[in-house]
Formats: C-alpha cells, sequence, structure tokens
C-alpha cells in the first residue's frame, strides 16, 4: 500500500467525521445563537438558560439525524474492513 492509498484512507475519514457531526453542530449553533439573541434583548443573564435548549436541539437533532449518521459511520466502516487485505500485503 502506497502513500496515495493511505492519503486517501485519511481523507475518507475526515470527511465523514464533518458528515456525521455537522448536523449536531449546527442545530446547537443555531440554538445556542437563538438563545443568545433573545438573552441580549431582554437582558436575562442567566447561564442554565443556554444550555437547556442546546441539549433539546441537540436530542431532536440526533432523532432526525440517527439514521443518516449510523448509516455513514457504517458504510465507512465497512469500506475500511474491505481495505484490510490490500493494506496488509
Amino acid at each position: 500500500m502506497n502513500l496515495d492509498q493511505f492519503m486517501n484512507i485519511g481523507k475518507v475519514a475526515l470527511e465523514t467525521a464533518v458528515y456525521v457531526s455537522a448536523p449536531i453542530l449546527v442545530l446547537g449553533l443555531v440554538s445556542g445563537l437563538a438563545v443568545s439573541i433573545f438573552q441580549a434583548a431582554t437582558q436575562i443573564n442567566d447561564a442554565a438558560l443556554a444550555f437547556i435548549p442546546k441539549i433539546g436541539a441537540t436530542i431532536i437533532g440526533i432523532a432526525l439525524f440517527g439514521h443518516f449518521m449510523l448509516s455513514k459511520l457504517a458504510s465507512f466502516t465497512t469500506w475500511v474492513y474491505q481495505l484490510i487485505p490490500s493494506i496488509v500485503s
């Protein structure tokens, strides 16, 4: 196995990590931004208020995108396991 094949595995691994984490991170970002704007507009300065919507958005994101994330990870894992014979030899 040469360097190009290793670089391809690394590239696909990073792409998979981004695809799997992006929905949850984007939902957390949007909910955090909305809560921050609400806090700035109402001058409510409570730290716990910022965490509850983020936790809710994360749970909703897992419920909505969980199947996509699991299938993406499963296909990547299957692909890597299929590459083991070419890496070893």
